[in-house]
């Protein structure tokens, strides 16, 4: 029976992704035969980045411990109990390390053979774990390869059937429904989340792009002028009627099941897509266009690859080629399309600095650049765009109703539809609306719309903030149960004593924010705080997401009364707070403590 395709079955979560690989690396230049194997997934285990059913109590404590990992005695214990519960491993040792390294080999990040060879990381993976790219950078190099049929695969057969890059193939469709509207005198809008859900995965052959573009065209059509209800009828008739062609059955079993998959494979398309910065969401949320900061790139690559799969001897040379880092060679990476994306982006950044009435930066002399010049001024660029847009965001926070609108925003942030993202947005936003601070700089990647795609990379802070007297970083996480304690309790601690390091000439703060604090969370900053962390004492502020929002609600209270709220305002709270530590005679006593400062700071400031 015909299938749709789904990258749940081909890479997993990111943010497993650059911790996977950092944990390879420690086995560089080693054999990955089935020693290996169990070695890398032992590893994975020390790290507690995996984490098996059925523990006991004493092995559950491995992965509660105040460091960073287990030794590896207790992992080697924790692997054994994962042995003994299972006939599969039991016959096959390497199994879960091969199914851990699988996305890593697949991606292009490392080799890892089972047959023979060492293990290598990729200069893709080197760039990757020495922060040189991020994590979109390293999907879009993967989507342009991954093709299906391929010989690392065996879920799609080679009989003609199957035939796309379902990447290339997503964008060609959506350029051939933006055209065909144009051609009717239609704005062009992308597919809706729908339209995505049921013709990109179960798109399987370039040859079907046309046809499939005139599908959602008549989709369309059936829609136009209809109710809001009339619409849904006829959107659950069609996918129906396609599911039932797609398949060549009306089994209402595979049907049902097929419509189903369709919508989950569809979002995590979408989120995967996003991270590369070619897809663009647009329509409050309910678009996905191709990105049009991009459009050179995005043409030249349409022009240059029909999402037609390749043909590969073997699985060797399929990921020797995925993992080769040279290719292919971009179409647009030539001196003239390399100077019209310098143009394009000359001239964006020229519109932010005409709004925010900030004189011309950044501009060189490049008509007498190279290639890789014109690329590396390209990147340059790129950053100056997202200062700018940083600073429009300033600017647009400082509107009372964008404010409510991070409100509304924070207290919905369960309904979100990637909570940890959203998370890390607004409340960079809530800080850029607090105060008169210098620079508030998230971390986490962006598309070329400034709107976050992911969360920002491990070892570095989520946000750093700098103000005229005083500098701080912010750390925030969905987490609420005791994962909050180990995932976020040192590396917060030693975000911020890296971040007083690298910033000497001011006092340094961290401010925590999650939905609720977990007691050994908070007991670990009390220690932090109260004594020390690496010899000297911290200054970190926990709260919950509904006590930042007090802090937003304040401001709201300020402004409408025509005021203003500076920063020395808010790091009298920060060390109202901290101070509190030194009456509390317990780490519980001092959080209990923390509503009540900051209502009469609330009372203070709004006085």
């Amino acid at each position: 029976m015909k299938r749709v395709w789904s990258l749940s079955t081909t890479v997993r979560n990111p943010e497993r992704i650059q911790p996977f690989l950092n944990v390879l690396k420690e086995m560089d230049g080693e054999a990955f035969d089935e020693a290996g194997q169990v070695k890398f997934q032992t590893l994975l285990i020390q790290n507690r980045l995996y984490q098996p059913t059925g523990l006991s109590e004493r092995m559950l404590e491995y992965y509660e411990t105040s460091g960073d990992k287990m030794s590896f005695d207790q992992a080697q214990e924790i692997f054994e109990h994962m042995k003994n519960r299972s006939t599969v491993l039991r016959n096959d040792l390497g199994l879960r390390g091969r199914t851990s390294v699988a996305p890593l080999t697949k991606m292009g990040l490392a080799v890892a053979k089972q047959t023979s060879g060492q293990i290598k990381i990729t200069d893709l993976g080197k760039a990757f774990l020495e922060n040189k790219i991020d994590i979109g950078d390293v999907y879009f190099r993967f989507f342009i390869k991954w093709q299906i049929p391929n010989p690392e695969s065996t879920e799609f057969s080679d009989d003609g059937t199957y035939n796309i890059k379902p990447f290339v193939g997503a964008l060609h469709l959506i350029d051939r429904v933006n055209k065909k509207e144009i051609e009717r005198g239609n704005e062009p809008k992308g597919l809706s989340r729908d339209e995505f859900d049921l013709f990109i995965p179960s798109l399987v052959n370039y040859g079907e792009i046309d046809s499939y573009a005139e599908k959602v065209i008549a989709l369309r059509d059936l829609m136009n002028g209809k109710s809001k209800q009339e619409k849904r009828q006829i959107l659950n008739d069609s996918s129906r009627k396609f599911a039932i062609n797609f398949l060549g059955t009306d089994d209402v079993k595979e049907v049902d099941k097929l419509i189903n998959n369709l919508s989950d494979y569809g979002d995590n398309a979408i989120r995967y897509f996003r991270l590369t910065r070619y897809f663009h969401i647009r329509g409050g949320g309910f678009y996905i266009d191709i990105e049009p900061r991009r459009s050179v790139e995005i043409s030249n690559l349409l022009e240059h690859d029909s999402a037609a799969a390749q043909t590969f001897e073997s699985k060797e040379a399929y990921l020797d080629y995925v993992s080769d880092i040279t290719q292919p060679k971009l179409p647009w990476e030539t001196k003239e399309k390399l100077t019209e994306i310098v143009e394009k982006l000359i001239e964006e950044v020229g519109a932010y600095e005409k709004r925010l009435g900030l004189s011309a930066a950044h501009r060189l002399v490049y008509e007498t650049f190279s290639e890789s010049q014109l690329k590396s001024y390209a990147e340059e660029l790129r950053t100056y765009r997202r200062s700018l847009q940083d600073k429009e965001n300033h600017n647009v926070s400082q509107n009372v109703e964008k404010v409510k609108e991070y409100v509304v925003a924070l207290e919905n942030i369960f309904d979100a539809e990637d909570k940890p993202v959203a998370l890390e947005k607004y409340v960079s936003l809530g800080l850029n609306a607090l105060n008169d601070a210098l620079q508030i700089k998230p971390n986490y990647p962006v598309g070329d719309d400034n709107e976050p795609t992911f969360t920002a990379p491990a070892n570095t802070p989520d946000i750093e903030c700098f103000y005229e007297t005083y500098n701080a970083i912010c750390e925030v996480t969905m987490l609420t149960g005791r994962d909050q304690w180990y995932n976020e309790g040192q590396p917060v601690m030693r975000h911020l004593r890296d971040f007083e390091n690298k910033n000497t000439n001011k006092n340094s703060y961290c401010l925590f924010v999650a939905p609720r604090l977990h007691r050994d969370t908070v007991n670990t900053f009390w220690t932090s705080i109260k004594y020390e962390y690496e010899g000297r004492a911290q200054k970190i502020i926990p709260l919950s997401i509904s006590q930042f929002i007090q802090l937003l609600k304040a401001l709201i209270a300020i402004k409408e009364r025509g005021g203003f709220l500076n920063h020395a305002q808010l790091f009298q709270l920060y060390d109202l707070i901290v101070g509190k530590s030194s009456t509390a005679t317990n780490a519980s006593e001092w959080i209990d403590g923390i509503p009540s400062v900051i209502d009469a700071w609330k009372t203070s400031v709004i006085a």
